[in-house]
C-alpha cells in the first residue's frame, strides 16, 4: 500500500501508473473532502476506489484481500464489492464508491 494526497476539487485526478499499485493490492489517496480513499488494482488491470472504511466497523479495507471484484476487511472479514461498495450477503452495509480509471496506464479517480 502507497500513499497519495489530493486536492478538494471535484474533477479527475491523476493518482499513479498502474505499475505502482501491486496486483491484488491497492493504493490510498487522502482528501480533505472525503477522507482516505482507497484504489484497487484487480488481477485484470481493473481499477476500483472506495471509502478506506469497512462499514462494519471501519476497518481499513485498503489492507484488506482483493479478490475478484471484492475485498476482504482485515478486521472481520465482511466482503465488500469493489465496484459498488455494497456488503455481500449475508452482510449488510455501505462504503462510498468513487469513479476511478485507467487510461495509458495511468489511474485516475474523480472526488
Amino acid at each position: 500500500m502507497s500513499t497519495a494526497i489530493m486536492d478538494t476539487a471535484i474533477d479527475w485526478k491523476r493518482v499513479c501508473t498502474l505499475d505502482e499499485i501491486p496486483v491484488l493490492g491497492s493504493r490510498v489517496v487522502r482528501s480533505t473532502k472525503h477522507g482516505d480513499i482507497a484504489i484497487f488494482r484487480t488481477s485484470d488491470d481493473e481499477v476500483f476506489a472506495l471509502h478506506d472504511k469497512c462499514p462494519h466497523k471501519g476497518g481499513p479495507l485498503s489492507q484488506g484481500m482483493v479478490h475478484g471484484k471484492t475485498v476482504t476487511c482485515p478486521l472481520h472479514s465482511w466482503k465488500i464489492g469493489l465496484d459498488s461498495g455494497e456488503a455481500v450477503a449475508p452482510d449488510v452495509g455501505c462504503t462510498r464508491p468513487f469513479a476511478a480509471k485507467l487510461e495509458d496506464g495511468v489511474v485516475w479517480l474523480k472526488a
